[in-house]
């Protein structure tokens, strides 16, 4: 699909944007504000920031394979840096390197995490490591990546998404289109100058509410003072015997346990509960077994969120700003199990 961004939507993404960092970036009084750029510049993520950046005058240190993590280090290591957007995964690469922590953080004012869900394992590293805390937000292709954000000023990791950008309204609604209340678990829908008119040659009509909203496809939940928690994409949510599982909360306990790396959450078929909760596996060395893994999880998790089906795995399928690719996890399940799917 082809999201139709003009001219207005991108001109308001980048003010949106400048109007949210301005707390911080008014207040560094040095000649040239420095911005980290190891995303791929052609992801929406860095095409905003990138709009960002000339708007304001920045200037990028551009870092064409991020995977090099001892590279990517001593490209740092060479200037000041004063803003560092990536995703979690990025984050969390750095840390895992021996050196990184003797770079000299003084000059970091914004980490912004974005592009996947930041966990509060990584954020707590990474504040300790840089002194610099993670700040959360959320956009997407078709609001030219501006939608909510943290305040940029905030210190601590709260594990929500923030609150809408300026210019920004926000409504969550049910499977029928009916608006929910605070604290209800339901699809968010997002209007702004920022976003999109619809998708190219196409029928739009189920992509936006009766009243103009855009559906995005994401399933949130409000509190009272307007913060948003994002509980998982609405496709890749599981229906265990009648209840919703969210993969994002299960990764997010799961990274807790001892030799795990990384992992990743899918539903498969079951005959009896609907949806069974399956887990991928990176793990550290091959001292954890799934015998452990199963404990971690009953004692951390509510019985029905428990992955019932344990696989482990050298890597995940991610994308190119590091998103795992869940998709992808479930057209293997499929492959290696084609009567669960008959």
């Amino acid at each position: 699909k082809g999201a139709v961004l003009s001219q207005r939507n991108v001109v308001a993404a980048a003010l949106q944007s400048e109007a949210w960092y301005r707390p911080v970036t008014s207040e560094i009084n040095e000649v040239y504000i420095n911005m980290v750029m190891a995303l791929p510049l052609y992801h929406i993520f860095a095409f905003m920031l990138s709009l960002l950046g000339m708007r304001s005058g920045y200037t990028f240190i551009l870092v064409p394979n991020p995977r090099d993590m001892p590279g990517f280090v001593k490209t740092l290591s060479k200037q000041p840096f004063h803003i560092f957007p990536a995703v979690n995964t990025l984050f969390k690469g750095l840390l895992d390197q021996p050196n990184f922590k003797d770079l000299n953080f003084s000059s970091l004012r914004i980490s912004q995490a974005g592009g996947m869900a930041a966990t509060e394992q990584t954020a707590k590293r990474w504040l300790e490591v840089t002194g610099c805390p993670m700040v959360e937000g959320w956009g997407m292709t078709e609001g030219v990546a501006a939608g909510t954000a943290n305040v940029i000023t905030d210190r601590k990791f709260n594990g929500t998404i923030g609150i809408p950008v300026p210019s920004v309204d926000i409504i969550v609604v049910d499977d029928n289109g009916e608006r929910l209340g605070l604290h209800q678990a339901g699809e968010m829908c997002i209007k702004g100058p920022n976003v999109t008119s619809g998708y190219f040659n196409k029928d739009n009509s189920d992509d936006f509410t009766s009243d103009g909203y855009f559906r995005t496809g994401d399933i949130i939940s409000m509190d009272e003072k307007g913060y948003i928690t994002l509980l998982d994409r609405k496709k890749d949510m599981i229906l265990v015997s009648g209840f919703n599982v969210f993969p994002n909360e299960i990764e997010s306990v799961m990274l807790d346990c001892d030799g795990i790396i990384d992992c990743a959450v899918i539903g498969i078929p079951d005959e009896n509960q609907g949806e069974a909760v399956k887990i991928y596996i990176v793990p550290v060395d091959n001292n954890v077994s799934k015998s452990d893994i199963k404990e971690f999880a009953l004692d951390n998790l509510t019985g029905y969120k428990c992955p019932r089906h344990i696989e482990f795995v050298s890597e995940l399928p991610k994308s190119n700003v590091g998103k795992v690719l869940r998709q992808k996890l479930r057209e293997q399940h499929m492959l290696d199990n084609p009567q669960t799917f008959s």
